[in-house]
């Protein structure tokens, strides 16, 4: 059974830094998988803002959060993470990271029926 594992959140000052962890089990990152991350802000849809292939390191990136975000793995740990600098307010959301398999990405990078398998998120809160 594959799992995703979220830590990292919390309650941060505008300005300030979080890593989150995206711990997998049930899949090995030799494999053709794609790690990306999503958030979902109060009342707003999930939306992707970024995503790794652990195998070859490919990572993609929102307009919205490129320069303040970087996503990284540690294919030894079985884990992702999500350094985000200089937290705003409107950063404030649960976020989830989820898996798909690697050819999905023809479909489009954040279609969220091609994720089989999501984490249960954790929520990140900006106070301004």
């Amino acid at each position: 059974e594959v799992q995703l594992v979220e830590s990292g959140g919390g309650l941060v000052q505008a300005g300030e830094s979080l890593r989150l962890s995206c711990a997998a089990s049930g899949i090995t990152f030799d494999d053709d998988y794609v790690i990306s991350w999503f958030r979902q802000a109060p009342g707003k849809e999930r939306r992707g803002v970024s995503y790794i292939i652990p195998k070859n390191g490919r990572t993609y990136y929102k307009d919205v959060v490129k320069g303040r975000f970087t996503v990284s793995s540690d294919n030894a740990k079985n884990t992702v993470y999500l350094q985000i600098n200089n937290l705003q307010p409107e950063d404030t959301a649960v976020y989830y990271c989820a898996a798909m398999q690697t050819p999905w990405l023809r479909a489009g990078p954040f279609l969220h029926e091609a994720y089989y398998t999501w984490g249960r998120g954790t929520q990140v809160t900006v106070s301004s």
